[in-house]
């Protein structure tokens, strides 16, 4: 046994042995193998259209062997480049097509750069060597398209006819829009499996009758999401594979009945139609698709009944049918064979729910949204079996009535995404601890105090309740955060927040509670949105709130703020530059008083806001103030500052909405503010201004409610000025005065002289030049003898009758 054992470890140790000779001696072997220089000068020509600002290709010199060069795959044995991978390295320029010169070329990835231009060369049409290449990606990405960088353009896709051996291409966020024949020129691939065009400008489904359509027959998986499809789906569209697997066609203008032939494909596992505008109902048909495993006719027109036809898809994974017309009942019966069911989505449908109280689904689902449907009164029973949700929408669906220890226990469990807003809940979940990352439970009559949170919570929304207390510690720690939303509530205390700590917050939405104390001074450098409206601060404005180069919405009313405005230098870029800034606003709504009344407006860049209101602030206002020229709702009203409006406040040009209503400003109203033309609200009333307002059609278009309570000011609107005579012997004129004379005298003036000149201009003409004064004696001596002879006309006419 012994000896046995020996013989066989001497054996693996040969083996091992021989192994490792032969890793040496391929390792050697490729080492020796080297780039063709036929390929090597054809990357060269590529890299020369490439901007490479991250340095990612600085390996392609000709020091290098072009095999060892970043991205670049060679053959082991010849030497020939094979592969190409280039995707996500930050690189700009310009894409030569050349590049598929490269005869043993199978895989070229140059995803999600940041390509300006994509070169086809005229050399392309005629390759004659047979291509090896299976796989082309060159999309990129929304994150890398937008208005400053817009799409990648082509105009034609023929280069693609060569490439026959092609089995997965991607072109997404390449604008087509001039690509006419984009499915003939796609025809041409006869072994493609996978196309993706997401988000190409597609605008047609052209289609010439005489060309067939066989060599798309191998198609498995074809995206054309996110184009402008503008027709009805063709019955045709659906015969082109019958082995087609995925298929997403998904927020086009796609119109019209879903047609029959779409049952040819009976392989399909994957089919999205949302976001179009399908009409009618659902083909009996659909019921027949065995492998249909995500189903999504989110946001269409759909109607009619649907529960015979999608409770007999037992392969069902993902179900969104919300956003549509559909009606009827829908009960236990519907899912009882959708065993694998993990997504559902009936939201916004006229659907009546008939679930006993103890039906226990035979699914678990991950993601539940049935909001804006009929629910209530009672929480359906049903959902408090689902064992790991990790999202649950039930806002506006009537709620009103839960069972408090399974209701806690199962909004514990949801993980990412809460929505019980627009409901009636009045439970006290002050010792709970949510788990999830986005929280709405606004729009409720919540008790008790805030639940805590977990720190990976970013969106927190729950306003309109009835929370009281502190701001709980434990959210010292969302570090996270990007929305917090407590207004309207019952909240009280200082706030002990660490803002400064919370450096991805977005949105501060505090208003509306007895919070009292300071503002906090150190704020994260994101704060878009700032509001702290209704409450009980105190204390001076900190001037860091005046240095955040993002914010764009100010709110500090109706507190008990003392001090001036601070003098400092203001930062704020949004409300001086046009641009927009890359915000998170998830939908947020909020109270914005303006133009003289409340208004709700969706969180938006484009509304720039300071409100200061109603506090007991003091002083000057700031010649920086009125430098934030993007600014569209100023409202200083109801405090104690003093001194004279700059006349930069003509240079707000963006101004609808501006209050500076009871005060103590004095001094004349600038005639500058008759430049801002957008003005639709104006309140100067209870102030000391004086003099006459400015002439302007925006400033006399307000009646005289916007000015009144200035005893010293007139003119329109209110009552004409009137001036006092004075003893011209005592009488001293003003700098205005004598300014005004001597306009008038310079008018009068210059309408002598140019009389003068003029009258003499004609007449010593006719003086001094002979021929023009002949001509004028019998032009004049003409028109008398005609006026003689049709006079006398006239009067023998006259005398005869």
């Amino acid at each position: 046994m012994t000896i046995l054992t020996s013989q066989m470890s001497l054996l693996l140790l040969l083996l091992l042995s021989l192994t490792t000779f032969h890793r040496s001696v391929s390792s050697n072997d490729q080492k020796l193998v080297q780039c063709n220089e036929k390929d090597e000068e054809t990357l060269l020509i590529f890299k020369k259209g490439i901007n490479d600002s991250y340095g990612k290709i600085s390996t392609w010199s000709t020091e290098i062997d072009c095999c060892a060069w970043e991205g670049v795959h060679c053959d082991n044995i010849t030497g020939r480049v094979t592969e190409l991978d280039l995707g996500n390295h930050g690189l700009t320029g310009e894409i030569n097509l050349s590049i598929l010169q490269l005869e043993f070329l199978s895989y070229l990835d140059l995803s999600q750069n940041w390509f300006d231009v994509i070169s086809i060369p005229a050399t392309q049409h005629n390759i004659t060597h047979p291509s090896n290449l299976i796989y082309l990606d060159l999309s990129t990405d929304s994150i890398y398209a937008s208005p400053l960088k817009p799409f990648l353009h082509m105009n034609n896709l023929d280069w693609l006819s060569p490439l026959s051996s092609l089995k997965y291409l991607n072109l997404s966020f390449i604008d087509l829009h001039k690509v006419t024949n984009w499915l003939q020129a796609v025809n041409t691939l006869p072994s493609l499996l996978e196309l993706q065009l997401y988000n190409c400008n597609l605008n047609n489904f052209i289609i010439n009758p005489s060309i067939q359509y066989s060599n798309l027959s191998s198609l498995l998986t074809l995206d054309l999401a996110v184009n402008n499809l503008t027709s009805q789906l063709p019955n045709w569209f659906f015969n082109l594979t019958k082995d087609l697997t995925y298929l997403d066609l998904r927020w086009n203008n796609i119109h019209g009945e879903i047609p029959s032939s779409l049952l040819n494909l009976q392989n399909l596992r994957y089919l999205d139609l949302s976001f179009n505008k399908l009409q009618g109902s659902l083909p009996d048909g659909i019921s027949q698709l065995p492998n249909i495993q995500h189903l999504d006719l989110n946001s269409n027109m759909l109607s009619g009944s649907i529960s015979s036809i999608v409770g007999n898809l037992s392969s069902l994974h993902y179900l969104h049918i919300g956003y549509n017309n559909f009606s009827g009942e829908i009960s236990e019966n519907t899912f009882s064979k959708l065993s694998y069911l993990d997504s559902l989505d009936l939201s916004s449908s006229n659907f009546v729910f008939q679930f006993d109280l103890d039906w226990v689904p035979p699914f678990q689902l991950s993601y539940l949204s049935l909001s804006n449907t009929n629910q209530g009164p009672n929480f359906p029973s049903w959902i408090y079996t689902q064992k790991s949700p990790q999202l649950l929408d039930l806002s506006s669906s009537g709620i009103s009535l839960v069972d408090k220890n399974m209701f806690s226990s199962l909004i514990e469990r949801i993980s990412h995404y809460l929505d019980l807003s627009n409901n009636s809940l009045t439970v006290d979940i002050s010792n709970l601890t949510l788990k999830g990352y986005t929280l709405y439970l606004s729009n409720n009559s919540f008790t008790g105090g805030l639940p805590n949170i977990s720190p990976n919570a970013r969106v927190v929304d729950f306003s309109y309740n009835s929370f009281s207390g502190s701001i709980p510690h434990s959210w010292n720690n969302m570090k996270e955060l990007i929305n917090i939303n407590l207004w309207s509530n019952k909240l009280s205390g200082e706030v002990l927040l660490p803002f400064s700590d919370l450096k991805q917050l977005h949105i501060l939405n505090l208003g509306k509670n007895k919070l009292s104390g300071t503002i906090p001074i150190n704020m994260s450098q994101k704060l878009q949105v700032v509001i702290l409206r209704d409450n009980l601060f105190e204390g001076t404005i900190p001037p860091q709130l005046f240095n955040l180069p993002d914010l764009f919405h100010l709110d500090l009313a109706q507190n008990k703020l003392l001090g001036s405005i601070p003098d400092c230098a203001y930062n704020l870029t949004q409300m001086v530059a046009s641009n927009n800034v890359n915000s998170f606003y998830a939908d947020v709504t909020y109270e914005l008083f303006t133009k003289g009344q409340d208004y709700m407006y969706n969180i938006n860049p484009r509304r720039r806001t300071i409100d200061l209101s109603a506090n007991n602030l003091s002083g000057n206002v700031p010649l920086e103030l009125f430098h934030l020229v993007q600014v569209q709702t100023l409202n200083l009203s109801q405090n104690n500052f003093i001194g004279t409006i700059s006349k930069m406040i003509g240079g707000m040009n963006n101004m609808e909405s501006l209050d500076l209503s009871n005060n103590k400003f004095c001094g004349e109203i600038p005639q500058s503010m008759s430049l801002l033309t957008f003005l639709e609200y104006l309140n100067l009333s209870c102030n000391n201004f004086d003099g006459k307002i400015p002439i302007g059609t925006q400033l006399q278009s307000f009646n005289a409610s916007s000015y009144i309570g200035n005893p010293k000011l007139c003119g329109a609107p209110l009552n004409n000025c009137t001036i006092k005579e004075e003893n011209p012997k005592n009488a001293t004129p003003s700098p205005e005065n004598e300014d005004d004379d001597s306009i008038r005298e310079s008018v009068f003036l210059g309408m002598g002289v140019g009389f003068a000149a003029g009258f003499w201009g004609i007449c010593g003409s006719l003086f001094l030049i002979r021929k023009w004064r002949h001509a004028c004696y019998r032009f004049v001596d003409g028109v008398g003898d005609k006026l003689y002879v049709t006079l006398m006309v006239k009067l023998n006419s006259f005398h005869r009758n």
